[in-house]
């Protein structure tokens, strides 16, 4: 005989899961009672909020499913920003909340919110459980759904006398979906093979999709074969070795000037597992005007966003990726080198020179490239976002992270906590803006508490940075209620939390090479065992290039010399 509490326990260990984070409330507290001797250990952040985003931190870096509780009322609202934000980014994620007694539903009693209802068009699947005999069989579901096709954000909702009540417990048995049955043919090779034949500008784009199917290793054989210019999305990032010849960097608003003329020009788009949202794309009518589309995705519901592709290629990219590879290499391609010396040529840098010597830019490369190369890099939302991603060089599939469907400020201290405890061996580089850090500042403590050794760098422009460029370039420098001028000095807040802190000024990037007192701070502050922050004085008006503005055309970007 278990209390509910013990069974929801043991259905968790059940799915291989020994870490959760959270935060105690009144409907959750059984739970919490039954925690100690369960083989869970529980990570106490100091926000819901911050337990859902270092859940999703532990998922996207691992692939297993993260584990976010939460009690009822406030304690599940605050989970709503992460619960949306592994929905839009297809983050593997069981949300555990508790509510008011089954009795009380629906009385207004204290802390009593419709979750079920909230988080409905958040989920992928969501229960509000209505008997203890049912918790075994909703929990698998719960795992099976999160894990299953294109990954999500899954809720469950517990009364809180459920938690209580004693039954007889009985293993369950593993959740099944018996979905329809889906062949990898090689159908789409037939017709996707004269396509490539016929063209003469193919391309290729990467997405998250590519990574989470675990297919990375067997696409980068195919794009060594195919040898035509490549670019990713911002999930995308880590998919393709930066070093192969052929590949152009992060596409879309902040992307190369290299990769978003060759998406604009090209006459064959090869889409593998990115949903081409419109910060990829700039102006839908001009995405790509003269290219027939091949998507490969698990998710029809993807597909023919922008425009009509020519050939949708539905299923797992684990399945139809190889199917693919097995085609072009019992064929004869055409010699595209000389669309490929266009687009990868040195005519089309990645960036303007004056791009290049920016201090903010020249900090993020001297700071990456003194970074072991199997590190994990946490962006939160911004300028400084969009500079890391332009930076970044790894080729780990899972070494960039950052919210981007949702775009949620705030995300990323919090995140880094979740992969440093999922990868403990592994520095994480937590780079986060003056705005974004003061959203979820609290979660200082949680690693100080836990002693994890991440590095944690404020990019501090004093400004809502991105914000603030578009109101430069489109708004007459209207500057409204974008000023964080009063910032609190964010060494002494470390400082307060028994964080070792310091600040580095934008001066310090000005000279090349670096001096040594430069790249001592650099190297002591990454090699150090224990966590530690690094504030970097960035110039209020810095600002991001090249930039695709709100509705022109990949092919219409702006340069910094334009601005």
């Amino acid at each position: 005989m278990l209390k509910g509490a013990d069974i929801v326990l043991r259905c968790l260990r059940a799915e291989g899961v020994d870490l959760v984070f959270g935060y105690p409330g009144g409907a959750i507290m059984p739970l919490y009672d039954a925690l100690n001797g369960s083989g869970v250990r529980h990570i106490l952040t100091r926000h819901e909020q911050g337990a859902v985003f270092a859940a999703e931190g532990y998922a996207r870096s691992t692939g297993r499913v993260g584990v976010a509780i939460a009690t009822s009322g406030p304690g599940a609202t605050n989970l709503v920003t992460g619960i949306a934000d592994a929905k839009m980014d297809s983050v593997p994620l069981v949300c555990i909340t508790g509510q008011v007694r089954s009795a009380l539903i629906g009385s207004d009693a204290f802390q009593e919110t419709d979750v079920f209802g909230l988080t409905l068009s958040l989920t992928k699947w969501s229960r509000l459980v209505q008997s203890i005999e049912e918790i075994p069989e909703v929990i698998a579901q719960a795992f099976y759904w999160a894990r299953s096709g294109r990954p999500g954000p899954v809720v469950l909702d517990i009364p809180v006398d459920l938690l209580k009540v004693l039954t007889e417990f009985r293993e369950p048995a593993r959740f099944v979906a018996h979905p329809k049955t889906a062949h990898v043919a090689s159908y789409f090779c037939e017709a996707l093979i004269p396509l490539l034949k016929k063209s003469n500008k193919p391309v290729a784009l990467i997405g998250a999709g590519a990574k989470l199917s675990g297919a990375i290793p067997e696409l980068r054989k195919v794009l060594d074969d195919l040898n035509i210019p490549c670019f990713v999305t911002v999930h995308g990032l880590g998919a393709v070795s930066a070093e192969v010849p052929y590949y152009l960097g992060m596409v879309g608003m902040h992307g190369t000037r290299a990769a978003n003329m060759a998406l604009h020009e090209t006459d064959l788009l090869l889409v593998f597992g990115a949903r081409l949202d419109d910060r990829v794309t700039g102006d839908p009518a001009r995405f790509a005007p003269d290219a027939r589309i091949v998507h490969f995705e698990i998710d029809p519901a993807q597909l023919d966003r922008v425009r009509p592709c020519e050939l949708p290629v539905i299923g797992n990219l684990a399945e139809t990726i190889p199917a693919f590879h097995a085609a072009i290499s019992e064929t004869t391609l055409p010699d595209w080198s000389a669309w490929r010396e266009l687009a990868c040529g040195a005519e089309r840098a990645e960036l303007d020179p004056r791009g290049l010597s920016q201090p903010t830019i020249r900090f993020l490369d001297e700071l990456f490239s003194r970074l072991p190369v199997d590190s994990i890099i946490v962006a939160d939302v911004g300028q400084h976002q969009m500079w890391a991603a332009q930076r970044y060089r790894s080729s780990s599939p899972r070494g960039f992270i950052t919210s981007g469907g949702l775009g949620a400020m705030g995300f990323a201290l919090p995140a880094a906590i979740g992969v440093q405890l999922a990868k403990p061996e592994t520095t994480v580089l937590c780079v986060s803006g003056d705005g974004g850090i003061q959203m979820n500042i609290q979660e200082f403590a949680t690693i100080r508490r836990l002693g994890l050794p991440i590095k944690i760098v404020i990019v501090d422009n004093k400004y809502l940075g991105m914000v603030r460029q578009w109101q430069q370039l489109f708004y007459s420098r209207n500057y409204a209620e974008t000023d964080l001028s009063d910032n609190p000095d964010f060494v002494e807040i470390a400082k307060a939390y028994r964080i070792h802190a310091q600040r580095l000024e934008e001066t310090a990037m000005r000279e090349y090479p670096v001096t040594s007192d430069t790249a001592n701070t650099l190297e002591a502050f990454l090699r150090s065992p224990e966590p530690g922050l690094l504030v970097f004085d960035c110039h209020p008006e810095a600002n991001v290039f090249p930039m695709v503005p709100s509705g022109a055309a990949l092919s219409e970007m702006l340069l910094e010399e334009d601005s």
